[in-house]
């Protein structure tokens, strides 16, 4: 672990920096690291990938802005894996190289490296659009969510589209803006349609999407949600203390899991990290992933 990368929140520039720091441990078949495509403002969204890349699990983090501790959280795991890989030294009793050999798991700790720029730079953080996200937000960027074009990723999702359109218009939420518009069409967004392109083309048993904050951990969505996806849920809660629980309102549909369990019927978990108001502070990055090191460790073998 570099203490000094934990220190300040993950702008995009240091995320490729400490992209870069994980190369020399990749030799591009137990381990790789990939661009999986690109954000609106062309900045690289990037997922590293270890173990068995026949069979893997995928942990997404930074889907939206100023949920960025979710992205530290996943390089401070990341962290370990290669630390516990290249020492040959167990994680919390899980010998992880051997567990890899046979769950492989995939993470992508910035999917809205746009969103995240926004959130921690204002304006500037969107480079040829800052007059456009400004008028977006009133020049109040202290709730920034969405990608660059003020769309929610993580309502852009085909599941469900209509019912997430129509609690998106009983809330009062008619166009692009910080956060929770959806957009016009499922998929509509640069970010979305590399996500899903990666996991339509990549045998991912399972997902869990990483946000802020609640404690809480959802698994259901619609008839397609697995049998076993309760008992792994029950796995995790029990891991980590979090509570399983339903979102509600305009956060019922369209989203990453949801999309994940309704179209490959296949687990797919949402987990909601920390308590507090988004951004949660940098100095609970720490407690929170000494909290959740089991429950990340069991996700990514179960």
């Amino acid at each position: 672990m570099e203490p000094s990368f934990y220190s300040l929140p993950p702008t995009f520039p240091r995320i490729q920096e400490k992209m870069r720091a994980y190369q020399p441990f990749c030799d591009g078949q137990t381990a790789a690291i990939f661009p999986i495509g690109r954000s609106l403002l062309n900045r690289g969204i990037y997922a590293v990938r270890l173990g068995n890349a026949r069979r893997f699990s995928l942990f997404v983090g930074g889907v939206h802005g100023q949920e960025w501790l979710t992205s530290l959280l996943l390089f401070r795991f990341l962290d370990d894996l290669f630390s516990s890989i290249t020492q040959n030294r167990p994680i919390a009793d899980i010998h992880v190289k051997k567990a890899l050999d046979h769950h492989g798991l995939a993470v992508i700790p910035a999917f809205n490296p746009d969103g995240i720029s926004i959130a921690l730079e204002g304006a500037s953080g969107a480079p040829g659009m800052e007059q456009a996200v400004t008028g977006l937000c009133g020049g109040d960027f202290s709730s920034w969510q969405a990608n660059a074009r003020g769309i929610d990723l993580n309502h852009n999702f085909d599941a469900g589209f209509a019912l997430c359109k129509q609690a998106e218009q009983d809330a009062g939420i008619l166009g692009p803006g910080p956060g929770r518009y959806g957009g016009e069409e499922p998929e509509s967004e640069p970010e979305t349609r590399a996500l899903c392109r990666f996991i339509r083309t990549q045998p991912v048993r399972q997902l869990y999407a990483f946000h802020s904050q609640g404690e809480e951990i959802y698994f259901r969505y619609g008839e397609h949600t697995p049998p076993r996806s309760q008992l792994i849920a029950q796995v995790l809660a029990s891991a980590s203390g979090y509570a399983l629980a339903d979102p509600t309102g305009t956060a019922s549909h369209g989203g990453l899991k949801d999309w994940f369990i309704d179209a490959f019927h296949r687990p797919g978990f949402t987990v909601e990290i920390g308590r507090g108001k988004n951004p949660l502070p940098i100095t609970e990055l720490e407690p929170i992933y000494a909290r959740l090191i089991e429950m990340l460790l069991a996700a990514m073998i179960l």
